[in-house]
């Protein structure tokens, strides 16, 4: 029920009048820690960002999830992109030494090759994200919102006796 709840508010969250800007930057603040491992420093330094800046809650939790379904399958990658980072450059050496010598830099988890390479992977989609996410809510809200609105299943689905009963009976409990 709670990953339905997510994807019914990122639908309102699409049709609503939100910024795209505070849309986009929600989503792509959400791919960081849905592409990395969740245990790490940097996520809590996201969720810090989420809740300080005026981006949208709904759609980095879209995001989270989404990316998290899969990121796992990517790990081989993330650790090739990590493991040349971490081992492969020897001027960065000393660096990651004194990096990890250092009273907190260890608690981000920078030492492990998934954590590095999916966190670079990710850093370096954070821009690309952010502007293909914002042309996909122009465009919903321009064009693909009312087509949607008109299929068959879309119709089948809203209009669905079991559809109408959890929309009557789904703020009871809170």
């Amino acid at each position: 029920m709670i990953i339905i709840k997510l994807i019914s508010k990122f639908i309102k969250v699409l049709s609503s009048a939100a910024s795209p800007n505070q849309i986009a930057w929600g989503f792509a603040l959400g791919t960081i820690p849905g592409l990395t491992p969740i245990n790490a420093l940097h996520n809590a330094v996201v969720l810090i960002l989420l809740i300080i800046l005026n981006v949208n809650i709904s759609s980095a939790l879209f995001a989270l999830l989404i990316y998290s379904l899969f990121a796992w399958m990517l790990d081989p990658f993330f650790h090739a992109i990590g493991y040349y980072v971490l081992a492969e450059i020897p001027a960065l050496t000393s660096f990651w030494t004194s990096l990890y010598n250092a009273p907190i830099a260890p608690l981000t988890r920078f030492n492990n090759t998934v954590v590095m390479g999916s966190f670079l992977v990710a850093i370096a989609l954070l821009i690309p994200h952010y502007l293909l996410f914002k042309w996909f809510v122009r465009k919903y809200r321009d064009t693909w919102n009312e087509k949607i609105k008109k299929w068959k299943i879309t119709k089948a689905i809203t209009g669905s006796k079991v559809v109408k009963l959890y929309l009557k009976f789904k703020d009871v409990g809170e």
